[in-house]
């Protein structure tokens, strides 16, 4: 293990160097998203930090996330399609596929219901 603790961040940067660690800052960053099945995580104020080593790049970001659900986005030809089948607005439809999580048969039962 290398001792960090009170060492000239220059003398840290050299080591790294002849180990084949490469540490590089990533300027001009506005934001980072990370997108998950059912959320987002948004970094407004990301710092991010690459590191080589190895042929492999590993990305840090620091920051402060906000989490965000994720909109299902709906197909207009599901949503013509399960409004045809039911005889309800395209708007009703869009709904009953938002809340089914875009599951067709589903949004049509719970639309014959």
């Amino acid at each position: 293990m290398i001792p960090m603790r009170g060492m000239n961040p220059r003398r840290l940067q050299q080591m790294m160097k002849q180990m084949g660690i490469n540490i590089e800052e990533l300027s001009g960053v506005e934001e980072v998203i990370i997108k998950t099945a059912d959320s987002e995580i948004v970094f407004s104020d990301a710092q991010v930090t690459i590191m080589g080593a190895q042929g492999m790049r590993t990305y840090q970001i620091t920051g402060t996330p906000e989490t965000h659900p994720r909109e299902l986005k709906v197909p207009e030809e599901d949503v013509t399609l399960v409004a045809g089948q039911t005889g309800v607005s395209a708007d009703e439809a869009r709904a009953a596929l938002k809340d089914a999580k875009g599951d067709l048969a589903e949004a049509i039962m719970k639309l014959r219901k």
